[in-house]
């Protein structure tokens, strides 16, 4: 039986279509997963460091929020250190070194008055003994040595006692509260870090979603970074092939202006089937079930590929 003409002109167009469905060649696209940078705290966006098609490294400058009130709260956090930290030191040093003059000089003055009463102590005995005078006058003397004697050990008492520090229990409180001034620098200093932020991989930027001068909600997304490993391609096997595709092996894929084709391994399959998503226009596999399977290349093959990129994969 022959075919007409004009149902041969007919199938020409559709060849291409016939024979891919007749090899094993699956449909796919290539995805990427992205790194979304943000900060945990609101703001308005001051500076916006970089611009969307941009390459950038790890640790290089993304964005800096506003930090009037961060800057604020660490001065303010500094501040309350110091003051801690020389309440601390004078409680360790006992008495300040102006009040230890006044009671080394006050000792001194009693040393002196009571090397005077012992010289006059004995002048008057030797009176006394002598008969010269009466004995009252060496009661009175031998009282004031007395009396001098004792204000030594009295000021010597006071001068130990001032170059003591605090008592324990004070220390402990002072420490406890330089450390807690401490801790709360630290808090302002994590706090006011957080309003710059730097890339965490080396990518392409994708999309930066914020101008400068818009109020950023804390923890949302000012840009996002695609990496170049972070690309795989997304393809869809039907569901009565599924058996003969596993995770770990490896699968051939070919796109346009990419060159040779790429060797990629299975990463994922999906456990449950779906009917054939939109993106894959095949009138022969619709309305029937297919599992989605994911590949990710190496490293090196990833920058071959672009995100939303047709392909084709072959087991």
């Amino acid at each position: 039986m022959k075919v007409p003409i004009l149902l041969l002109l007919a199938c020409l167009p559709l060849l291409p279509a016939c024979q891919e469905s007749t090899t094993n060649t699956l449909q796919g696209y290539v995805e990427g997963e992205y790194v979304h940078l943000a900060a945990p705290f609101a703001g308005t966006l001051q500076t916006l460091a970089v611009q969307r098609g941009a390459q950038v490294k790890q640790g290089d400058p993304a964005f800096t929020l506003e930090q009037q009130n961060e800057t604020a709260a660490r001065q303010g956090a500094t501040d309350r250190l110091h003051a801690a930290e020389a309440q601390l030191a004078d409680l360790q040093s006992g008495k300040r070194p102006q009040e230890l003059q006044v009671i080394r000089a006050q000792l001194t003055q009693a040393q002196a008055a009571a090397q005077l009463s012992a010289t006059e102590l004995q002048r008057v005995e030797r009176l006394v003994k002598g008969r010269f005078i009466s004995s009252d006058q060496l009661d009175t003397a031998r009282t004031n040595d007395k009396l001098n004697q004792a204000k030594i050990t009295e000021l010597q008492a006071q001068l130990s006692v001032a170059e003591l520090a605090a008592r324990p229990d004070a220390l402990k409180v002072a420490e406890a509260n330089v450390a807690a001034a401490r801790a709360t620098l630290q808090q302002a200093d994590w706090q006011l870090a957080q309003k710059t932020v730097t890339a965490t991989r080396n990518g392409l930027v994708n999309d930066t979603y914020y101008q400068q001068g818009e109020w950023v909600p804390a923890g949302s997304p000012v840009l996002s970074i695609l990496p170049p490993e972070n690309r795989k391609v997304r393809f869809f096997i039907p569901e009565p092939q599924l058996g003969s595709l596993q995770t770990g092996q490896t699968v051939q894929v070919s796109c346009d202006g990419c060159g040779d084709s790429i060797p990629m391994k299975i990463s994922y399959i999906s456990p449950q089937a779906e009917y054939t998503p939109p993106v894959i226009y095949s009138k022969d596999s619709r309305e029937k079930l297919v599992v989605m399977v994911e590949a990710e290349p190496n490293a090196a093959d990833a920058t071959r590929l672009k995100v939303g990129q047709p392909v084709d994969v072959t087991p």
